[in-house]
C-alpha cells in the first residue's frame, strides 16, 4: 500500500496561510519599573499616582523607598508589582524572629495579596554605610525575613537589600570586578547564598551618571562611540551601564556566585544640574532612558550575561523638590506634578497624556574621538560596539512614533525645575540609591530562615524541594522589565520573534508542495 500523501489540499493550504497572515501578533509590553519617592510637597495623592500608572502607562513595577501603609494600600487592585521597603533602622530587630514577625504582621499582612507585594528591600545601601551593627546583622534580618513571609502564609514574596557600585573594590576593566576584602567573604558570600537558595536577585544601583565626564558622556549615554577595551576578554564595550552590570558580574563569579540573578534597583538621568554642566537636560535624561528601556526589554543581556534580563527600575518617577543636595537629586523624574510627562520614552499606552518629544541632544549621532578609553570613569564598562550601537538605534526607534505623534499633538509639558530644599533624601547619589528589586520566592528558609548564617544549614535543606517550587510559581506569576529574570513580573520579555507574511507564505508553500 501506498503511503498516505504529505501535501496539503488546496482549501487546507488556504485556510492555513489566512490564519497565519491575520493571526495577531503576542502583544508587547514594556516591563520596566520605576522608584517612586514622595519628599516633595506638590506631589499629587498615592491613590491618583497609582491609578495614573496603573491605567495610563506601561510601569508594571514600582518601588518604595518605605512601607508606608497609605502608600501600600494605594496600589491595591491596579496589577501592579510593589518592592516595600524595611527601613534601615529596623535591621538589628527583623535579625530575630519575634522583630521579623511581627514586621510582616504590620506591614505585609494587612495588604497582600489585595497589593501584589512581590519583594521587601531590607534596608539601603547597608553595607556602604559604616554601621557595623547594621551591616553584621543585615544577612540575618534577610533570613528571618524570609522565614517570616512563608511561616505568614507568604511564600512568594521575595526578600533583597540594594547596594550601590561601591561595593566594588575593582569595577575596570569589567572581568576584574571583585568586592572588598574582608566583606567579600564576611558578608556578601553569605548574602548570595541566601540570593541562590531564595531564587531572588542581588540588587544593584547603577549610574553612569555618577561616573561620566565631559569625554565620557557618550559611553555614558551608549551612544556610538570607540568604546573602552577589557584586555582579558578583548571585549569592547560601549555602554557604561553594561560594563557596571558586568563588572558586579565578575565579583559574584569570583565568589562561585554566577549564577544568581542581578536586578537593577536604581539607574536614570538627571534634566537639570548645575549651571554648564556638560551632558544634563531633558534631551539626554531622555535618551538614557529610551537605551534603558531598550536593555530592559530586549532580553539580549550583555558581553558576560548573554541573554539574561535584569528587573529594572528607573529613578525616579517625580522631581523631588524637598530633596537635599546637589540639583541633580531633585531632577530625575519622568512625570510632572501633574502627571504630564517631563520627555517621551515611550511609556505612555495611550494618548491620554501628551508631551513633546524631547530635543536630540548634541553629539547624539556622533562623538569627538576623545570620547574613548582615556577619560572613562572608574566603573566605565559596556558592550560590544556595533551592538551598543544597534541597541542605542533601536531604542530611539521604537519611541519614534509616539514622539511624532506627541509632538504633532501637543505643546511641551509645563517646566518643573525644582529648587534645592530641605532635608532627606532617597535616592540618587554615588553612595545612595534606590532599594528593592524583586526576587523570585522559595519558601526555603521556611525552618531557619531566623537563624545565624552558620546555623542555617538544616533549614535550608529541609525546604529545598519546597523553594524549587516557589521558584516555579513565581517565574510563570509574571513578566517584569529589566533584566533579571524575576518573579512576579519581574523579568523582562525578550522581543517577539515575527516572521513576515512572506516568509510565512514561502515556508507553507514549501510543505504543501513537498519542496
Amino acid at each position: 500500500m501506498a503511503p498516505p500523501s504529505s501535501r496539503l489540499s488546496v482549501p487546507s493550504l488556504i485556510m492555513i496561510i489566512l490564519l497565519l497572515l491575520i493571526a495577531p501578533p503576542p502583544p508587547s509590553t514594556t516591563a520596566i519599573g520605576v522608584n517612586y519617592g514622595t519628599k516633595g510637597d506638590n506631589l499629587p495623592p498615592p491613590a491618583k499616582v497609582a491609578s495614573f500608572l496603573a491605567n495610563h502607562t506601561r510601569i508594571d513595577r514600582v518601588k518604595l523607598f518605605d512601607a508606608s501603609a497609605d502608600m501600600v494600600r494605594a496600589f491595591a487592585g491596579t496589577g501592579i508589582a510593589l518592592t516595600v521597603t524595611a527601613g534601615n533602622g529596623d535591621i538589628p530587630a527583623l535579625a530575630t524572629k519575634d522583630g521579623a514577625a511581627a514586621w510582616v504582621s504590620a506591614n505585609v499582612a494587612p495588604y497582600y495579596p489585595a497589593t501584589d507585594i512581590s519583594l521587601v528591600s531590607v534596608g539601603n545601601e547597608i553595607v556602604l554605610s559604616g554601621d557595623q551593627s547594621l551591616i553584621s546583622n543585615l544577612v540575618p534580618a534577610m533570613r528571618a525575613l524570609k522565614a517570616a513571609l512563608v511561616a505568614a502564609g507568604f511564600p512568594r514574596i521575595r526578600v533583597s537589600t540594594p547596594h550601590a557600585l561601591g561595593i566594588l573594590a575593582v569595577s575596570e576593566p569589567p572581568s576584574a570586578g571583585r568586592f572588598g576584602d574582608g566583606a567579600d567573604r564576611a558578608v556578601f558570600a553569605p548574602m548570595l547564598e541566601f540570593h541562590r537558595r531564595t531564587g531572588s536577585p542581588f540588587m544593584v544601583n547603577a549610574y553612569p551618571y555618577f561616573s561620566y565626564n565631559g569625554a565620557t558622556v557618550g559611553y555614558a549615554l551608549a551612544r556610538p562611540n570607540p568604546g573602552v577595551l577589557d584586555p582579558a576578554t578583548g571585549i569592547t564595550y560601549t555602554s557604561m551601564f553594561e560594563a557596571q552590570l558586568d563588572a558586579v558580574y565578575s565579583a559574584m563569579k569570583r565568589l562561585g556566585f554566577g549564577d544568581v540573578e542581578i536586578a537593577v534597583g536604581e539607574t536614570g538621568w538627571p534634566t537639570k544640574a548645575m549651571d554648564g554642566q556638560i551632558g544634563v537636560s531633558d534631551a539626554e535624561a531622555a535618551e538614557y532612558n529610551r537605551y534603558l528601556i531598550g536593555e530592559a526589554t530586549a532580553g539580549s543581556g550583555t558581553p558576560l550575561m548573554p541573554k539574561r534580563t535584569f528587573e529594572t527600575y528607573i529613578f525616579a518617577l517625580f522631581n523631588e523638590n524637598l530633596k537635599p543636595g546637589p540639583v541633580a537629586e531633585r531632577n530625575f523624574g519622568l512625570f510632572h506634578a501633574d502627571l504630564t510627562p517631563v520627555y517621551d520614552v515611550g511609556l505612555m499606552k495611550d494618548a491620554g497624556v501628551k508631551t513633546a518629544a524631547a530635543p536630540a541632544p548634541a553629539g547624539a549621532a556622533t562623538l569627538s574621538s576623545g570620547e574613548a578609553a582615556a577619560g572613562a570613569p572608574a566603573q566605565s564598562k559596556g558592550h560590544h560596539a556595533g551592538r551598543a550601537a544597534k541597541k542605542h538605534d533601536a531604542a530611539v526607534a521604537a519611541a519614534a512614533p509616539e514622539a511624532e505623534e506627541t509632538a504633532a499633538s501637543s505643546a511641551s509639558a509645563p517646566s518643573s525645575s525644582e529648587d534645592e530644599a530641605s532635608p532627606e533624601a532617597t535616592g540618587p547619589s554615588p553612595s545612595e540609591g534606590g532599594s528593592t528589586d524583586k526576587e523570585k520566592e522559595t519558601p526555603e528558609e521556611e525552618g531557619g530562615g531566623d537563624a545565624p548564617a552558620a546555623a542555617s544549614g538544616q533549614a535550608d535543606e529541609a525546604s529545598s524541594s519546597e523553594t524549587t517550587a516557589a521558584k516555579d510559581g513565581d517565574a510563570a506569576e509574571s513578566e517584569e522589565g529589566g533584566k533579571t529574570p524575576a518573579p512576579a513580573g519581574a523579568a523582562s520579555q525578550p522581543a517577539s520573534l515575527r516572521i513576515p507574511g512572506l516568509s510565512v507564505l514561502t515556508i507553507v508553500l514549501s510543505l504543501a508542495l513537498g519542496i
